[in-house]
């Protein structure tokens, strides 16, 4: 049987107030829990069986998955009381594998949004005989991630922290946080304790001649673990940049779910989603945003790159840009939130009270009047 363990235990930090009141990977993106999504590729992909491990409100992942026979696989949850780190993550979640020694078992995480084919990477892990095969990905500035250079045939040759200086960066490959291990070497990770895969096991690995392989493609990867991000990977699976089975509509320039009301002299487009009873009123303007279920805009209003909270309200002629509104927050009409800007859950921001532009002294925004509201 085909197995994989699904990291998930973030908290989300960077998401705030999304992650709140629910785990970074069940904020909905592009009309399910992002979960859904990679939950659903992994099933393409022929995995028979999950297990989730778990941290941050655990319960919320077995409310939602069950023991995951309506996604046609089977799934079971482990929970860590302290962190452990990606390695011990792992290895806390091994006890529940059903594999022996040389199975090939694959390791998601939950934030990273890819278009990689699972299957193929498994494949070639078995071609090679691998210990540890890891997906790379290429980007355009290595600068923000430890480098992982490798060798004509795929071998991983060292693992490199981030980059200081131009001479530092000799390849453009990164860790791109998916990987199969043979099972045997994931129980030789220390138990009981946190461990690091990048700074422990995969060093460990290579200093005792395991074989340790990169698997480098052009598929889409995108990490999102900032509003920012979040947004643009809903957009993109919207607009059908990167293809999801758990995609609950057609692709195209917005996404509407069930009970929700758009205007007919609305626009939304851009690869937006306006979740399940959610209002769009007329002569507003939303664009590549998340509204999340019952929430409101209300007329006029301009809503763009932005993330609407559950039972949120964006008054008449307000405009949004880069932002995120918490769940059940309300902002008065005629207020302007730019620059990524965030408003807490259930805050209240009266009418006509914000506006922001920029500070020429400064390179952050000037802001005055908003309370529970930060910027990115």
């Amino acid at each position: 049987m085909n197995e994989a363990i699904l990291l998930v235990g973030g908290k989300g930090t960077r998401l705030q107030p999304l992650t709140l009141s629910r785990p970074k990977p069940m904020v909905s993106v592009a009309g399910v829990p992002f979960l859904a999504h990679l939950v659903a590729r992994a099933r393409a992909a022929g995995i028979e069986r999950l297990v989730m491990a778990t941290s941050y409100l655990p319960e919320t992942f077995g409310a939602y998955f069950g023991d995951g026979s309506r996604f046609g696989l089977q799934l079971e949850y482990v929970t860590e009381t302290e962190p452990l780190g990606t390695g011990g993550a792992i290895r806390n979640a091994a006890r529940l594998l059903t594999g022996g020694p040389d199975s090939p078992v694959a390791v998601l995480n939950g934030d990273i949004l890819s278009g990689t084919d699972i299957s193929l990477l498994v494949g070639r892990h078995r071609a090679a005989d691998a210990d540890v095969t890891l997906h790379l990905t290429r980007v355009d500035d290595p600068r923000a991630y430890g480098l992982v250079p490798t060798d004509p045939d795929g071998r991983v040759l060292r693992f490199l922290e981030k980059p200081t200086t131009t001479a530092d960066i000799v390849t453009d490959q990164i860790n791109a946080g998916c990987y199969v291990f043979r099972r045997s070497v994931i129980d030789s990770i220390p138990a009981g304790r946190p461990v690091s895969v990048e700074r422990e096991t995969f060093p460990g690995l290579l200093a005792a001649d395991a074989r340790v392989l990169g698997v480098t493609d052009d598929a889409y990867w995108l990490d999102l673990g900032t509003p920012a991000a979040l947004v643009r990977g809903s957009a993109d699976l919207v607009l059908g940049k990167v293809a999801s089975p758990a995609l609950p509509g057609p692709c195209g320039e917005a996404l509407l779910l069930e009970g929700c009301r758009v205007a007919a002299d609305a626009t939304v487009s851009g690869g937006s989603t306006v979740g399940a009873g959610a209002v769009v009123h007329g002569g507003a303007h939303v664009s590549g945003s998340v509204l999340l279920e019952g929430a409101v805009v209300e007329a006029g209003a301009v809503v763009r790159d932005s993330v609407i909270g559950a039972g949120a309200v964006i008054g008449a002629g307000t405009v949004l840009d880069c932002a995120v509104i918490g769940d059940r927050a309300r902002v008065g009409s005629g207020n302007e939130l730019t620059t990524g800007l965030r408003l807490w859950n259930d805050a209240v921001l009266a009418p006509d009270s914000v506006r922001f532009s920029p500070d020429p002294r400064s390179s952050m925004p000037a802001r005055s009047g908003v309370r529970h509201a930060a910027a990115l």
